[in-house]
């Protein structure tokens, strides 16, 4: 929520530095303001919410948000990175060949259904491909994927590529370092993996994934 304000009082320095202002009032966020900002208790109204979210540059040219989805109970939790174009277009996470994959990934190797999972991103909107990411977004966007871990609850979080769980941790080593190391936080283990896009760019990591998700099962 702090990340959410902060993009708010970011935007209004920029706006009234660009009207020609040096000083302002603004006062940065305080914990007493944090009850009322605080984001919808139920994930259909944080997803609309997040349809109606313009705090980064990214909902410039989006067509529709990416949320999370599957099931509101799950034990399992996959959080990638952004959406891709396809997703952007039909509103929906994971399509495509990534997510036949990780789809792959749940039925074959965890013996679960795709809806007995919730699947999540980092952001919401897709980038362009012309458009240089920073931090920014990632940054304000992680407020709505913390409030989706706090209503799902998950006991498992397996993160899919380097920046999930960069953003998650604040953690900055490297992912062939650390993929399949299970860590504990406060109501949830956490695991991070490759991406299944980026495994089908370098197929021969698809073993390493594999005994990844075998030591969540065996946690199950």
């Amino acid at each position: 929520m702090k990340n959410l304000h902060n993009a708010l009082l970011l935007k209004q320095l920029q706006q009234l530095k660009e009207l020609g202002y040096k000083y302002t009032d603004a006062k940065p966020f305080s914990y007493e303001e944090q009850n009322s900002l605080e984001l919808p208790n139920e994930l259909n109204e944080l997803k609309k919410q997040a349809q109606n979210c313009y705090l980064c540059s990214l909902s410039k040219h989006r067509n529709n948000i990416v949320f999370g989805e599957g099931n509101k109970n799950a034990d399992i939790m996959f959080v990638g990175g952004l959406p891709i174009e396809m997703e952007d277009d039909a509103g929906k996470i994971f399509l495509g060949r990534g997510g036949e994959m990780l789809t792959a990934m749940i039925e074959k190797v965890l013996g679960l259904q795709r809806s007995d999972v919730y699947i999540s991103n980092l952001l919401k909107c897709h980038p362009l491909n012309t458009q240089e990411l920073h931090e920014t977004p990632f940054h304000t966007c992680k407020a709505y994927l913390f409030k989706e871990i706090e209503l799902v609850k998950p006991k498992i979080i397996i993160t899919l590529g380097k920046e999930a769980y960069h953003y998650l941790t604040n953690e900055t080593s490297d992912l062939k370092d650390i993929r399949g190391e299970m860590t504990n936080h406060k109501n949830f283990r956490l695991m991070p993996t490759y991406h299944p896009n980026f495994l089908l760019k370098n197929p021969s990591l698809k073993k390493e994934v594999f005994m990844d998700l075998q030591r969540v099962k065996g946690l199950l």
